[in-house]
């Protein structure tokens, strides 16, 4: 049996403990209660108003009009949400919706109620109708009833289709009458304004053509407000406003459930302050979204789609709440790891080492790489690629349990490094295309190219290809992931992206075979 030297594996074994000490420090500072504004809330502790979206459920989106949202569940949800708020705002009086304001009503709630106006107008006549009979029926619950959503920022309608449904909803109905649209298209439609009994904005800094980083969100927030008080002279209403808790950063710009509580809490104060009225976005996960505007779009909920809270309005908020889950998973890769060494009948001291602190880095890696899954996959295609890259990091991580104790696995390595080249060469390309709603998948990568690269280079284990197809490959690797770090120079995971390209290009890059045992 050939084995790695014991100069090599001792190198192999303190690399490991150095990672496994970083990763634990990371989690550790995770775990720590993070200090965050506590807003002054209302004498009753509750906000303003929130939008909500019943579509949290198991196959619910308002993308099918088969899509019926029963009242039992409006009922349950309006039961929850308004211990926390005083209004609702939604989007369509369609698929059951418009029992909303009905069940609000006998919770003593009131209802921002939206007619959805899209391309087709014989579907936007029936909306816009129900929505008038709707608000006549409930005119106390009504706080307005806002006639279309981002329809001039979607292209779907021009300004002068607008005004005509708006001055329709005026004749028919008392309610006060507007229109939504992010703060830049009101903007560019200033005459609106004469449309509506108030402006409608939506001023959403992670949105921003020019992404906003959480210690700056507030100020552009307030400095748009300004803006607008200068461009408007009725009143205006912040329509959306919100965080996102989940999905890849844009610039700087970053979701994260720190960050969300911390723009959340800042605004409501902020709102206090200059006596804004708003409406919050959003009051539950919309898993749908994803769909539409990838990981990120589904999770901008203050509620999990479980409908527990992801934060509380005051008090110190954790980012991650693992508990032992870490310990647990490293000790377990820790266990199968060192099994697997015996098994091949290994007893070398720097071995064994080397090998359980690799164990204990799969073992949490995994778990971190699980979590990811969960909240990346929506359907088989997600988890066949995304899975598929997971599973042969699994397998090139366990296979350099061989490694250590004999040099015998050199072709699986090969296979294991050449389909994480194709893969970040496809993920790259598609981050170039369609960059705005797709991931960079950090944790799938980082494992498998840190130790495929600087692992078996400690190990003194050469797997390198004989191919000089490969240059080419690395080629349209590094420039692909230059180039997102190009497009994105503040984000910090395209940085990580192209570190970890680098590292997968100098695992495959080809080199003459030098047997070094």
């Amino acid at each position: 049996m050939t084995t790695s030297s014991p100069k090599s594996t001792w190198n192999f074994t303190l690399f490991n403990v150095a990672l496994l000490t970083l990763l634990s420090f990371w989690l550790w500072q995770q775990n720590q209660a993070a200090k965050i504004v506590d807003p002054q809330l209302p004498s009753d502790g509750k906000l303003q108003c929130v939008s909500y979206s019943p579509y949290y459920h198991q196959g619910q989106t308002p993308l099918n009009p088969n899509t019926l949202i029963e009242p039992t569940q409006i009922d349950q949800d309006l039961t929850l949400l308004s211990k926390q708020f005083n209004c609702v705002r939604i989007y369509s009086v369609s698929q059951g919706l418009d029992y909303v304001p009905e069940a609000a009503s006998k919770l003593s709630m009131q209802v921002y109620l939206g007619a959805w106006i899209g391309w087709v107008k014989a579907i936007n006549d029936k909306e816009l109708d129900l929505a008038i009979a709707v608000a006549n029926k409930h005119p106390k619950t009504i706080k307005a009833l806002i006639v279309g959503n981002e329809v001039l920022l979607r292209g779907e309608q021009t300004e002068a289709a607008m005004k005509a449904y708006l001055a329709k909803a005026k004749q028919a109905t008392q309610v006060p009458v507007t229109y939504a649209d992010v703060w830049e298209f009101w903007r560019k439609h200033p005459t609106l304004e004469n449309s509506v009994d108030f402006v409608t904005v939506h001023i959403l800094p992670y949105w921003e053509d020019s992404p906003q980083s959480i210690e700056h969100a507030l100020d552009h927030t307030s400095n748009v407000m300004s803006l607008l008080k200068d461009t408007f002279k009725k009143p205006i209403l912040i329509g959306e406003t919100g965080w996102p808790s989940v999905g890849r950063p844009r610039q700087e710009s970053e979701p994260s459930v720190i960050n969300q509580a911390t723009y959340m809490r800042g605004f409501i104060q902020l709102a206090h302050d200059k006596s804004w009225n708003y409406n919050l976005i959003e009051a539950i996960d919309q898993p749908w979204k994803r769909g539409l505007e990838g990981t990120v779009g589904g999770y901008w909920g203050i509620y999990n789609t479980d409908l527990s809270p992801k934060f509380t309005f005051n008090g110190n908020i954790k980012a991650r709440a693992d508990g032992l889950r870490p310990l647990l998973f490293g000790g377990l890769g820790a266990l199968i790891f060192l099994s697997l060494s015996f098994y091949l009948n290994e007893r070398r001291k720097s071995a064994l080492l080397g090998v359980a602190s690799l164990g204990a880095l799969f073992g949490i890696s995994a778990l971190l790489q699980t979590e990811y899954l969960l909240v990346a996959c929506q359907n088989g295609r997600d988890w066949l690629a995304l899975g598929g890259v997971a599973v042969i990091g699994w397998i090139a991580i366990i296979s350099m349990i061989w490694t250590v104790s004999k040099a015998n696995n050199q072709r699986l390595l090969q296979a294991c490094l050449t389909i994480l080249l194709l893969a970040a060469i496809t993920l790259s390309l598609l981050l170039i295309m369609d960059g705005r709603y797709r991931d960079f998948s950090i944790s799938l990568y980082a494992l498998p190219a840190i130790q495929l690269s600087l692992g078996l280079y400690l190990l003194k284990h050469n797997v390198r290809p004989r191919l000089q197809l490969y240059y080419l490959l690395h080629v349209l690797l590094i420039v692909s992931a230059a180039y997102c770090l190009y497009l994105e120079p503040k984000n910090l995971l395209a940085t990580f992206w192209l570190a970890i390209s680098m590292l997968i290009a100098a695992g495959t890059w080809p080199k003459r075979q030098v047997s070094t045992h």
